[in-house]
């Protein structure tokens, strides 16, 4: 399996996550076995419903635990010239509006707080750019162009 590049605030969101997540599972354990009863001889819809809630969970679990185990956490010594997980990027969209992306992992992405995945399309067409590189992207809206204005 390749390295998950994680920002250090990324990695402990992601362990803090993971604690949470345990805690959620044992609590989710704890429900079924109040709520099942040994002498029945079907399951009812509510136990059903712990045990799908509970594989959900355990699912997170495993996915976290890999990313966790496979971790490279990068340092805050980031390149000035070339984007890369971690570069803060201003880019000129279609010659108009600029906008800052801070490039992370799949797993710290939020794109609420302009935090890309570097898998998502925009970050990878981001990776190994450099300033006043011209790029495009096939959207919805049709075909964007974008340059980077510049790299923090």
């Amino acid at each position: 399996m390749t390295k998950q590049q994680l920002t250090k605030e990324g990695y402990q969101k992601l362990q803090q996550e993971l604690t949470d997540l345990r805690v959620k599972a044992d609590h989710l354990i704890g429900q079924v076995e109040e709520v099942a009863q040994p002498d029945e001889s079907g399951e009812d819809s509510l136990v059903s419903q712990l045990k799908a809630e509970l594989e959900v969970v355990n699912s997170k679990i495993s996915s976290l635990e890999d990313a966790l185990e496979n971790a490279e956490i990068i340092n805050g010594h980031f390149s000035k010239t070339t984007v890369g997980v971690g570069s803060k990027v201003k880019i000129r969209v279609s010659g108009k509006a600029e906008k800052t992306f801070h490039v992370v992992s799949e797993f710290e992405a939020d794109p609420s707080a302009n935090k890309i995945s570097d898998q998502s399309p925009l970050g990878k067409a981001l990776i190994g750019k450099r300033v006043n590189d011209n790029f495009e992207i096939e959207a919805p809206v049709g075909k964007l162009t974008y340059k980077v204005v510049s790299i923090n």
